[in-house]
């Protein structure tokens, strides 16, 4: 039932955002269709985060504070490539790595697809971390620490960030409101 419940809030925040700014759930800009945005690099606006996480987490079935606290612990910014010890990058807001970027790539998703502003890094991520509850084996933490890694330890490490950063942003929906 709590489940239901978080899942009907975030129906309703996203409602609501749609109402009030409908280019912002649909990840648009407000530059034509036919301009080209212009490349932005830096932190993602906290209001992008936070309204994208939500409309991720409803539109993948995932519990909000779950998909705030993934964002959260992604931590990565527009335009950011970091780079890693084996070689890798992990890119955008979500922090999508290359090596898993070239498993993406035969739907068509892209570096260039990641690394920009709105809300798709987000939904990407959600439907990833769908897939992972869907399919993977473990309890539901540790699937959802497997977008990070499935290496025991990185894993465990990840899962206890996220369970952490997902008790703090429980709360804080409940302070909103909206859990």
């Amino acid at each position: 039932m709590n489940v239901l419940l978080s899942h009907a809030r975030a129906l309703l925040a996203a409602s609501l955002l749609w109402l009030v700014a409908p280019q912002a759930v649909l990840g648009q800009n407000s530059a034509k269709a036919s301009e080209p945005a212009e490349p932005f690099k830096g932190a993602p606006d906290p209001d992008e985060r936070f309204r994208c996480s939500v409309i991720a987490a409803y539109e993948f079935a995932l519990p909000v504070d779950v998909m705030l606290a993934v964002a959260e612990q992604e931590g990565g910014a527009i335009g950011q490539w970091k780079k890693n010890r084996n070689g890798t990058y992990d890119i955008g807001v979500m922090q999508f790595n290359t090596q898993y970027l070239k498993e993406l790539s035969r739907f068509g998703v892209s570096a260039a697809d990641v690394s920009g502003p709105g809300c798709y890094p987000y939904r990407l991520a959600a439907w990833r971390i769908r897939r992972h509850i869907s399919l993977d084996d473990g309890d539901v933490w540790e699937r959802i620490a497997n977008y990070h890694s499935r290496t025991p330890a990185l894993n465990m490490k990840y899962r206890v960030a996220i369970m952490s950063r997902s008790a703090k942003w429980a709360q804080r929906l409940i302070g909103m409101g909206i859990f």
